[in-house]
């Protein structure tokens, strides 16, 4: 059987769907507050699990008869107050799954972010020779990302059969507002300002997918950058404006402007007890223009992905609604 982390989340949730679609059992892992998605529900193909990625003696429970593992479950945060939270899930909790694969014999895929692969390099891709390198503006996400990873990278030097993904930013129509989510809800509502950065961007599905056939290939101890295009945010912001039939963002918002900001936005948590809208780690990495090269999973895979236009539209159709 095979054993899915964070399978109600975006990426689990889309993984999930595309196994079960395959006529494949599936033992979802679920935490007692997560709400299963409308894309699983009523899925007879899905196992639920209640248990924590933290919770070792529960977790352990899960891997009865387990044969693959999709290890999705992560927290996603750019907010410093995360922190501790962020370095728990995503290192603690990846290493008691790597621990517990290489205890049952079980093979391991990996999802771990284009954030563990460091900072953009002038004038060049960043491919999977890249590794994170220290900084100390770095912030926390990436920091759990790449820590975490080393817990998989620990595991294969001690025998473990694992790969390793590292999607960009991740779209798709079934996103809500959360996560990437919030791009589409910002431009959604109306926004004038875009910044000079750049990023990764790809389909959940795509992802999904690629996961998939990768687990059914004879392969080990390689990672692979799963990223469609790259995108400025100005074109990015631009057309999700046009999916939603808004006016697209026109100000350049500058560094010092984003400074403001986001000490503004923090302010504005302390008497409201809600997040931050913006943080000084969203903010600056939103001025970095991080572009990746996809040629390693297209020539293993002879992948083909999305057009992101394609993408977009479909998910501000889906949003248009909420």
């Amino acid at each position: 059987m095979i054993l899915v982390t964070g399978a109600t989340g975006f990426l689990g949730a889309e993984l999930t769907h595309q196994l079960t679609a395959q006529g494949l059992k599936v033992r979802a892992l679920k935490r007692e507050n997560s709400v299963v998605p409308p894309l699983l529900q009523g899925n007879q193909q899905i196992e639920w699990f209640q248990a924590d990625i933290n919770d070792i003696s529960r977790l352990e429970d899960a891997f009865e008869n387990i044969t693959k593992v999709f290890h999705c479950a992560a927290m996603v945060s750019f907010d410093p107050k995360d922190k501790s939270t962020l370095l728990k899930v995503n290192i603690e909790g990846t290493g008691n799954v790597v621990n517990l694969c290489l205890q049952h014999g079980v093979r391991l895929l990996h999802v771990s972010s284009v954030a563990a692969l460091g900072n953009a390099k002038k004038d060049q891709l960043i491919t999977e020779k890249d590794f994170w390198e220290y900084d100390a503006h770095v912030h926390s996400y990436a920091i759990s990302k790449y820590e975490g990873e080393m817990e998989v990278w620990r595991g294969i030097a001690e025998g473990l059969n694992a790969l390793i993904v590292n999607p960009s930013v991740i779209i798709g129509p079934n996103s809500g507002f959360k996560g990437s989510g919030a791009i589409f809800e910002l431009i959604k509502k109306g926004f004038s300002y875009y910044t000079k950065g750049a990023t990764g961007l790809v389909d959940v599905r795509d992802v999904a997918s690629a996961m998939v056939r990768l687990m059914d290939m004879d392969l080990r101890e390689e990672r692979y950058i799963l990223s469609a295009e790259n995108y400025h945010y100005q074109k990015l912001f631009g057309e999700i404006a046009k999916g939603f039939g808004r006016k697209a963002p026109h100000k350049e918002a500058k560094a010092w402007m984003l400074g403001i900001a986001w000490r503004a936005a923090k302010l504005a948590s302390l008497f409201s007890g809600k997040p931050a809208g913006i943080t000084s780690d969203a903010a600056r990495s939103s001025l970095q223009e991080s572009l990746y090269s996809n040629e390693k999973i297209k020539r293993t895979i002879n992948m083909t992905f999305r057009p992101l236009d394609q993408s977009i539209a479909e998910t501000c159709s889906t949003l248009q609604a909420l």
